[in-house]
């Protein structure tokens, strides 16, 4: 079978670089994306904007207390208190209302999960179909198979980052649907192409 391209607001590399530095730190300016990845602002702003369309990214104004225009402050969505986006959270609630019309209309693709993890579920498995996957979820192991990964071809360089960047986008959207589920590790793999993401069920306050 083909291994399909990744596809979506996070179609490129510079993109997972740009996300990357903002699941390490945020906010950021324009000026430290450019700064850490060679970008042209131009181009910064272009995938920013692209990443804030998707609801991967939101934007902020800066808050000064001295003179000077306030910076635009940008940071990584994370679906937490004050990292929330609404283009994402529109996702979610689309998402939940297919799963519920698909569980009515095919019962037998039901599962064990309470509803809050069943619509965790629904959110994650569109998100990882508009960003090229094909995920199999096994919902008694709670492992999310993705293989054959369409950044099985990466450089081998670049993996970890990728990794890092889906496995924060895949917590992002798990936190976003709210409920008990929580993306914990990507499993070492046996061969490039192969990607199993273990999660987790989490206390829920």
């Amino acid at each position: 079978m083909a291994t399909a391209s990744p596809c979506g607001p996070i179609s490129t590399y510079s993109r997972v670089q740009i996300l990357h530095l903002m699941q390490t730190r945020s906010p950021r300016t324009i000026g430290e994306i450019c700064d850490a990845t060679g970008l042209h602002a131009n181009t910064v702003r272009e995938h920013l904007q692209r990443l804030i369309e998707g609801g991967y990214v939101i934007s902020a104004t800066e808050h000064r207390t001295t003179r000077g225009r306030p910076r635009a402050l940008y940071s990584a969505v994370t679906g937490a208190p004050g990292a929330s986006s609404p283009v994402a959270r529109d996702k979610v609630s689309a998402a939940a209302r297919r799963g519920d019309i698909l569980r009515r209309m095919l019962p037998a693709t039901a599962s064990d999960l309470d509803s809050d993890a069943t619509h965790q579920l629904d959110a994650l498995i569109e998100h990882l179909e508009e960003s090229g996957f094909e995920p199999v979820i096994d919902d008694a192991q709670l492992t999310v198979d993705l293989t054959p990964c369409p950044h099985a071809a990466a450089r081998p360089e670049d993996r970890p980052v990728l990794c890092r960047v889906h496995l924060g986008l895949m917590q992002g959207v798990l936190t976003e649907a709210g409920g008990p589920l929580a993306a914990e590790f990507v499993r070492e793999p046996a061969a490039p192409e192969e990607c199993t993401v273990q999660l987790r069920v989490t206390a829920v306050a």
